[in-house]
């Protein structure tokens, strides 16, 4: 297939405390250059350009069992270079963030299976670990130059590559914010709503407001339902506010374990595989029924009840003991592997229903 030469870095140790972080990146040491605050005017990439894309599968078949992802990469930028976005002209960054994007390609698209899905990622000015140190307010200028470069790609692939083939929209962290101002933007055409398969957003906030604002955004509440959003933090019982869901907020997820939208708890028994994978999508390490979790009544996120943060540390200063984010999908790699192939079947056989009525 046709994709940028991925980079044979180090494997990474998903669970050792010096160890990089769980998607592909380093933590910033405590002497890190602090950049300008100053969020500096950025031209919006050109996704005409096959170099701005970490994955262009336009070579692989397109079939009636097989969708097409588009993927945005979660954070893998420290700005070691004194930008606070990532720029696209270094391909030292690249690597990084190829790396960061391969780690999750296995759960939505696995080359050797026959309904091998197309890929698309975008290379984006992506903004970089210290941005999230800044009050919220002062995140957004540079998180706008981030999202205006996935938009364009996004908008690029819809005119030149999608062909009215249904379609995955896949995401974690950073990837999964800039996903849902995607779908708040755009979504509300009935066409692309036809469209969508699914939208993981994984490792990050989903309030009220947001659905109240933009109807089109519709929470999964179930493992086979199309069309929704599949979202959810993890993080132990005892945590009360995180960076990602701070205390007294309350945000939607589904439990990928059970599929529950409740606190219904499930088992350890019923995780089907945590995996701990390298910077070339190589699992190094799995582990299964690591653990179980429930979803919190107050605060939403998915509590997970057999892991510690002394052996699963948070990797970043932004972050206190207790939060998983970076395992979010490691933790559940397995079961989230299998619904995008359950939901994928749902879309195909909800077609062929209206196909066959039409």
């Amino acid at each position: 297939m046709a994709f940028i030469t991925v980079w044979m870095g180090a494997l990474l140790s998903a669970r050792a405390q010096s160890a990089p972080q769980a998607d592909g990146s380093t933590a910033p040491g405590a002497g890190s250059a602090q950049p300008s605050p100053t969020a500096a005017a950025s031209a919006v990439a050109d996704y005409a350009q096959s170099a701005n894309w970490a994955y262009l599968e336009t070579d692989a078949p397109a079939t009636d069992a097989n969708v097409d992802i588009f993927f945005v990469c979660p954070s893998a930028y420290d700005a070691q270079d004194g930008a606070l976005n990532m720029p696209l002209d270094k391909e030292e960054t690249k690597d990084r963030f190829l790396g960061a994007v391969n780690m999750e390609k296995g759960v939505y698209d696995q080359d050797a299976a026959e309904s091998d899905n197309r890929f698309f990622a975008p290379y984006y000015q992506q903004i970089s670990f210290q941005v999230y140190e800044m009050p919220e307010a002062e995140r957004e200028p540079y998180l706008q130059i981030a999202y205006a470069d996935v938009e364009a790609a996004f908008e690029y692939y819809l005119a030149h590559y999608n062909d009215g083939r249904p379609f995955i929209l896949a995401g974690f962290s950073q990837g999964a914010d800039i996903l849902l101002r995607l779908m708040k933007e755009h979504f509300d055409d009935p066409a692309l709503q036809e469209q969508l398969v699914a939208c993981y957003a994984i490792g990050w906030r989903i309030t009220q407001d947001d659905i109240d604002a933009y109807p089109q955004l519709k929470m999964a509440q179930s493992e086979s339902d199309t069309g929704t959003i599949i979202s959810f933090n993890s993080e132990s019982p005892e945590t009360t506010g995180s960076l990602l869901v701070p205390e007294g907020v309350k945000t939607f997820a589904i439990n990928p374990l059970n599929w529950k939208t409740d606190s219904t708890p499930a088992d350890r028994s019923e995780n089907k595989g945590a995996c701990f994978t390298d910077r070339t999508g190589a699992i190094t390490e799995e582990i299964s029924e690591l653990t179980g979790g429930f979803i919190d009544e107050v605060r939403g996120t998915l509590k997970v009840t057999d892991v510690t943060s002394d052996e699963y540390t948070p990797g970043l200063s932004i972050f206190q003991d207790g939060v998983f984010h970076r395992f979010d999908f490691q933790f559940f790699y397995r079961n989230l592997q299998e619904n995008v192939a359950v939901r994928t079947e749902a879309y195909m056989e909800e077609r062929a229903t209206l196909a066959e009525a039409a």
